[in-house]
Formats: structure tokens, sequence, C-alpha cells
């Protein structure tokens, strides 16, 4: 699965939900067949999260066609169907890893042959398991199935650490331009409420995607979101920090610094409800009342 939803219940999901619930999941068409109310609004109480290929899950219980799963690098649960999930092989901590850097790619059966695997999206971690072959790469793939072949240029190595004697500044400053580099790699991407994916993301969604290529874990939700890192002064927000908003009935919409205007008001980049996609857009002085936290992010360095 290179997407898979988590329900919160086995009856949440709707005629209209279909192409979600497949092996391998159609995110992209479904996606595209919901209206933007729906994406903003129809799926809350419903959808909980997505979970990309190979996230490790512990389940709770098993229904009829169903389980109940754990997510703990999200820190929820929900259901997905039984036919989305697979047992781990035995050597699955084999190989390099890596992180899709592209907006999307496609994991296929041999170099340039049949897709096996389609819609694999950024942020999703692929271990590299041998050599290349003419900018094709081998990666594992979960269960016990034979390694899939990804192109190379769609893959990036696992951030790390800082460099040894790197100011602290330097590696906040870096992290937090790469932020912004990656946020605009996804603008009018559509908001989709619990989504995590190049094909349909929410606000705490953008954050947690673009600091996850960046090696570094966020909070999935708000409620945790607006608490980490170190709270800043709205004067002293840099590129890559963290605005929350009043925006389309929530208090703590997370948004992206990207940049001061000439007016010394920041650019930010956020998926909105409203808007019904991810944007960047300057803060208007009215907007200033809006704002209900500045956050610094950790970097690699500290975090």
């Amino acid at each position: 699965m290179a997407v898979a939803t988590l329900w919160a219940q086995p009856s949440a999901p709707g005629p209209e939900d279909r192409l979600a619930l497949g092996v391998p999941s159609a995110i992209r068409e479904w996606v595209a067949r919901l209206t933007s109310d729906v994406r903003a609004h129809g799926l809350k109480g419903r959808v909980r999260t997505q979970c990309l290929l190979g996230t490790e899950v512990e389940v709770i219980q098993l229904g009829d066609r169903w389980a109940e799963v754990a997510c703990p690098t999200q820190e929820t649960s929900g259901w997905v169907p039984i036919d989305q999930l697979v047992n781990p092989a035995e050597d699955d901590t084999k190989g390099t890893e890596h992180l899709v850097s592209a907006t999307a790619t496609a994991i296929r059966d041999e170099p340039g042959g049949d897709v096996a695997i389609p819609g694999v999206t950024m942020g999703t971690r692929l271990r590299v398991v041998g050599p290349g072959y003419r900018g094709w790469v081998p990666v594992a793939l979960p269960g016990p199935q034979q390694p899939g072949w990804v192109p190379q240029r769609d893959l990036s190595p696992e951030p790390v650490g800082a460099a040894e004697g790197e100011p602290p500044a330097t590696g906040m400053a870096t992290a937090g331009l790469d932020a912004v580099k990656l946020a605009q790699q996804l603008l009018e991407i559509p908001y989709l409420h619990g989504g995590i994916s190049a094909y349909g993301i929410d606000a705490p969604g953008l954050v947690w995607i673009v600091y996850r290529r960046l090696g570094i874990e966020t909070p999935r939700f708000n409620e945790r979101l607006v608490e980490t890192g170190e709270a800043i002064d709205f004067d002293d927000v840099l590129p890559g920090d963290l605005l929350f908003l009043e925006h389309g009935g929530d208090p703590r919409m997370p948004a992206i610094v990207a940049e001061r205007t000439q007016a010394d008001l920041p650019e930010v980049i956020f998926s909105s409800p409203v808007y019904g996609k991810v944007v960047i857009e300057s803060l208007k002085d009215s907007e200033l009342g809006q704002i209900t936290a500045c956050r610094r992010l950790p970097s690699r360095a500290s975090a």
C-alpha cells in the first residue's frame, strides 16, 4: 500500500470511498472524485489520518474484514481493511534507509518494468537493498515480496545530524530554508482532512511530511504540534518557523513561514480548508490578531 487511510470505525467509509479501500488504494482517484466540501468537512469524524508504505502498526483487534491498528509514530489509531496489512519479513532491517524526495513515484517489478505499487508519495521511507542498475535501485517491499525498483533520482538518503562543529543556529537556518523549498513543492496539492500524501494533505499533515523529509519528527496533530519546539515572538520568526492561525474554524492551524515581504509581514505556506489546497500568501495587518502561537521546531542538530 502506498497510502492507507485510518478510519474512525469500519462503518465510516461510504460508497464514494471505495477507491481508498482497495489493494492498491487509488488515493489520487479517490481524492479527485471528492468535492472540496467533503475533503474539508465531510471526512471529519470519519478519517483520523493516513499511513505511508512501510509504516509499522500494531494490531489491536480484528473484525470482519477490518483491523483496528495503532500507529505509534503518529500517536493515534484507526481501522483499515485487513487486506491493506502485511506481516513484516524477518530481514526487514537490511539495506540503507532512503526517503522519497519526488512528490510521488512508483515502485516497479524490474527496472523500467510494470508498476507494482503506484502512488508512492514524498516522505515514504524505503530501504535500498542492493546496487543500482541504469538509474534504478532495488528497494525492499513490506512482507515476503521480492524487491521492487525505483528511479534513483526519486530518492534521497535519510537525513543525518548536522556536521560536527556546525553552530546550532546554522543548522536551524538550513533546515528552515529546506522546509520552505519542500513546502513549495507541495503547492496546489488538494486539502484533505486526515491526509498526509501528495494527493491530499491537511494543515498539520503538511508540517509533518515536510519535516519528516528533513529527518525531524513532529507531532501529527495540532494539539501537540502547537507545544513542540520553542515559543518565539512574532517579530523573530524566520523561514521554516510555524505560525498558528485562526483559519477555517480552527484556532490552531499551522502554517510554515516562507519569507518576509517588503511590508515586513511574512509569507506563509499552509494547507487551507477554505481555499481547498496548499497555498502561499502574505499575511495582512488585519490578520495579525488571528495568530495564536509562533514556534521554532528543533533542527536535526538538536532533535
